[in-house]
């Protein structure tokens, strides 16, 4: 069975993402080699993306013209993804398709051969996934800065998740990369 993993980047108090949409400038304080080649090694693990509709209209709006990190560039250009929206009327990023219910689709494909499912940003859509019990990992780059403000990657819930850490992996920059398995939540 496939997993639905969670990767994202998070401040020390919460945040992935400013105060402003797509405020990401905290990810320049933990990128670097080690983050670099622990993306491309995502990318071997998993052949579908999966984004809500905010997200994935950030990220098909840089990476088809990104100058940076071409092997991801090309990795996120060509790999199969999903947006989950009941409102986009249509996806033009490479290999891209949209899913007006994202329960059920993730259900049916984690039940498909093949590798991993990773949802990157998306917080809202990870929110609804977490609460159906889909979500199997969760895995977060730990920024160390503050902001004081911003969009907290989870959201209120008043069923706690508990959650088995399965890896800590400290890198130069001082982000630490934790990976955890979710437990359940009933």
């Amino acid at each position: 069975m496939r997993k639905l993993i969670i990767w994202n980047l998070m401040t020390l108090d919460g945040y992935f993402e400013g105060k402003a949409p797509w405020d990401l400038h905290f990810h320049e304080l933990a990128w670097g080699d080690e983050l670099s080649a622990y993306a491309l090694e995502i990318s071997r693990q998993t052949d579908l993306l999966i984004f809500g509709r905010k997200t994935y209209e950030g990220m098909a709006a840089y990476w088809p013209e990104a100058t940076n990190e071409p092997e991801i560039k090309a990795y996120m250009n060509s790999i199969a993804k999903i947006v989950a929206s009941r409102s986009l009327e249509k996806a033009d990023w490479n290999n891209t398709r949209i899913v007006r219910d994202p329960v059920s689709e993730l259900k049916m494909l984690k039940e498909q051969a093949g590798k991993d499912i990773f949802i990157f940003g998306s917080a809202e859509l990870c929110d609804d996934l977490l609460k159906a019990g889909l979500i199997d990992e969760i895995r977060i780059c730990l920024v160390p800065v503050v902001l004081g403000g911003g969009n907290p990657h989870f959201k209120p819930t008043e069923t706690p998740r508990q959650l088995t850490l399965l890896e800590t992996r400290a890198v130069k920059t001082g982000a630490v990369i934790l990976r955890y398995a979710v437990g359940d939540h009933g």
